[in-house]
This record gives C-alpha cells, structure tokens and sequence, in this order.
C-alpha cells in the first residue's frame, strides 16, 4: 500500500469513527490534517482490535502482531500494514515520542484482562495512556506557539481527558456489554450503585447522581485543558475550539437527558454540530490566509 493510500485509510477510520473529531479537523490547514487522520487512525485501528476480535487469545495475538509492527515502522522497517506507514511517516515527520506510542498500546493491552478501576486514580492511570498520550502526540502537529511547547503539554493532556471520560459517560451502557466498567467502582459504591443498575434499561435516581459526579470531574479536564487552546499557533486554534464543544455538548446533551445514559445514547444533533463548525469557519479561514502570506514573504 501506497503512503497516500495509508493517509486515505487513515482518513476514512477517521471519518467513519469520529465524526465529532472529523467535523473539528476540516478548520485544520488541509496540510495538518493527513498527520491527524494517520493519529486518530492508529489509535482506532488498535481500539478496533481490542474490541471486535472474539477470543481474548485472538485479540491478544492482534495486538501482538500490531505491536511488533509498529515497532518495525517506527524503526523505519517497510510493513505490510493498512495504517501503519502513515501513522510511521507522521511520527518521524513530527519527532513524536515514541514513549507515547509505546504508553498507548500498554493502555490497550490491559482492556484484554482489566474490566474494572477500584478508584479514579487507577482509571487515570489507563486514560493517561488510553487519551492524554493522544493529546500529547497530537501537540507537534497543531504546533504551539515557538517557547510555549512546555506549558502547551498538560493542557493537551487534560483534553484527551475530558474527551475519555466523556466518552465513558455516553458508552456506559456499550461498555458493560464488553464487559468493561469505566466508571470507578469506589464511586459506584459512594452512591450506592450496583454494576447491575448499569444494566437496566434505564437509570435510577442513584445512576443518575454518580454519572453527574463523574461529569464534573470530566468539565474540571475541560477547564485546565481550556487555557492550552491560545498556546497553540491561530491556524490550529479553531479546530480546537470546535472539538472542545464538540465534546463538550455531549456532555450537555447528557445532562439534558437528566444523565440517563442508560435510555439511549447522548448526541449532539447535526445543526448544532454544523453550527459550531460554522462558527469557527471565518476565523480559520483568517488564520490559514495569513499563515499563506507569512509563508509567501519569508525568503
């Protein structure tokens, strides 16, 4: 497979699996976009393999192999794969540390025999590798601004953050069906919830308090990830505006449904999405135009 054909791949995992993400990137330069396509599309490849392979043996045998050969790609060996020479090209293009890489499929590694987190703590432990990684691998390609690159790197993790546990919120119902519970048990237990009442087919007074505790937890992600967004250079900004509400109105989406996650899946409706992405349309346009013409003047 050709690197273009990779890049494509890339593209359309992105497209099919992130919509909200997908919408958020068309704001990016379109030279941004590929490196960003080629993150998202290794990330879901994995994510594909831990979820929709059979047997654990099965899914720990993928994993293997998709381990061993990352690790070829990223030593620049050629691989028969799909994905990985885009997601390769990228992460030289970009000097991506490959720690972040190696931390992320460690993440995906503990789905095939970790089902339950006893405390926040511990779920932190896998969403640092499972989504602030993310943030992190993502920063080089949105660019911060020269000497911020430091400062830049938290408020990145905070939002891969903010993104997973919003996430879990919304999938709690389609996480318990794989047998997962993304939601710390000690805070189940806090309100007084059983993994049983995950499963009912709607949410009771006592499901609906924890998931409102979990939200807040999930909007402080988005306060200390908010000030990163000005550190980044303004062509990149209002892709990040845009998927920070993005996230965010699923979160209100939940929230409007008095966090009855269990009913049916939180979605924040087409012309809201559009509209958000209208609203950052003119201010990315400006920014890109003016990157073209500091492009254009540099000898």
């Amino acid at each position: 497979m050709t690197l273009t054909a990779g890049y494509e791949r890339c593209r359309r995992l992105h497209a099919r699996y992130g919509r909200s993400y997908y919408l958020a990137t068309r704001l990016l330069p379109a030279w941004k976009r590929r490196h960003v396509h080629a993150l998202y599309g290794f990330a879901r490849y994995a994510d594909e393999i831990v979820d929709s392979f059979g047997m654990t043996g099965d899914r720990r045998t993928a994993l293997d192999r998709l381990t061993d050969r990352t690790a070829a790609a990223l030593a620049g060996e050629p691989v028969d794969d799909p994905v990985l020479p885009a997601f390769a090209h990228t992460v030289r293009s970009f000097g991506i540390d490959h720690r972040d890489v190696t931390s992320f499929l460690a993440s995906m590694r503990a789905d095939l025999t970790v089902d339950r987190y006893q405390d926040y703590d511990e779920l932190l432990g896998y969403m640092d590798g499972s989504a602030a990684v993310i943030g992190t691998m993502m920063l080089p390609v949105l660019e911060p601004l020269p000497g911020h690159e430091a400062p830049a790197r938290e408020p990145a993790r905070q939002l891969g953050l903010a993104f997973q546990l919003t996430n879990f919120l919304r999938d709690v119902a389609e996480d318990l069906a794989r047998g997962r519970v993304y939601l710390p048990l000690a805070d189940l237990e806090k309100f007084g919830v059983t993994v049983e009442d995950l499963a009912r087919p709607a949410a009771g007074p006592a499901v609906r308090e924890l998931l409102a505790f979990e939200a807040d937890r999930a909007r402080d992600h988005y306060r200390r990830a908010l000030a990163g967004i000005d550190l980044l250079v303004p062509s990149s900004r209002p892709c990040i505006r845009a998927a920070y509400e993005l996230y965010g109105g699923i979160l209100t989406a939940i929230e409007a449904a008095g966090f009855d996650v269990l009913a049916g899946r939180a979605r924040v409706p087409r012309r809201t999405r559009l509209g958000i992405f209208a609203r950052h349309l003119a201010a990315a346009s400006a920014a890109g135009r003016a990157e073209r013409r500091v492009a254009v003047q540099v000898p």
